[in-house]
């Protein structure tokens, strides 16, 4: 009895951190969105500059929100660490906000169940992907893939796994363990077409 208790009580204060979790981003994505931050890297990166040490912690709460609003484009971000911060450091805060996003996401879906995800993603993709989560299907290794892999909706992938019977301590250490390759590999690239491009200029 008390530790069905314990888990209600966890699981209300888990509702109650996504809850306010959500609202900060949705509050964080207006008052960017004004700014003109999410259209231009020249704009966000003269902004995180313009806050000097403060402007590390903007930057990461910035990636770690378009991983819980998927309709910021996520690339920008990756591309401003890069620019900013070069490859190794651009990488690092790339990883801890992009990991703190799907963490939160995850909790977001665990609270508010699969008609939230409806209502953020298109029934095509649920569709796509909807079967990995059957009955006798390898849904943590088919997650673990993908979130190695740059190229798959690792914010969608998030919200799918959060509606799933996934405990947190797998998701949690598929995430940790995995992002690094994909980020790795999306920051390298980045990196590659920035110094290009700078070449161009020059």
């Amino acid at each position: 009895m008390e530790k069905r208790m314990e888990n209600r009580n966890f699981q209300r204060a888990m509702q109650i951190v996504s809850a306010v979790g959500l609202a900060a981003c949705v509050g964080l994505v207006a008052a960017g969105w004004k700014a003109g931050l999410f259209t231009s890297p020249e704009a966000m990166e003269a902004f995180v500059a313009g806050l000097g040490a403060a402007g590390i912690l903007v930057f990461v709460l910035f990636q770690a929100v378009q991983v819980v609003l998927p309709v910021l484009p996520g690339s920008l971000g990756c591309l401003v660490g890069v620019m900013m911060y070069g490859a190794w450091g651009g990488f690092a805060l790339n990883y801890i906000g992009i990991c703190a996003g799907s963490l939160l996401a995850f909790g977001i879906a665990k609270a508010c169940g699969r008609p939230l995800m409806h209502r953020m993603f298109s029934e095509k993709l649920i569709a796509k992907y909807d079967h990995w989560t059957g009955e006798g299907s390898p849904f943590a290794k088919l997650l673990a893939v993908a979130i190695a892999m740059p190229v798959a909706p690792d914010d969608f992938l998030c919200y799918l796994a959060g509606t799933t019977k996934m405990k947190w301590k797998v998701f949690t250490a598929i995430i940790l363990l995995c992002k690094p390759f994909g980020i790795a590999a999306y920051s390298l690239g980045l990196t590659v077409l920035w110094q290009q491009l700078l070449k161009l200029i020059g």
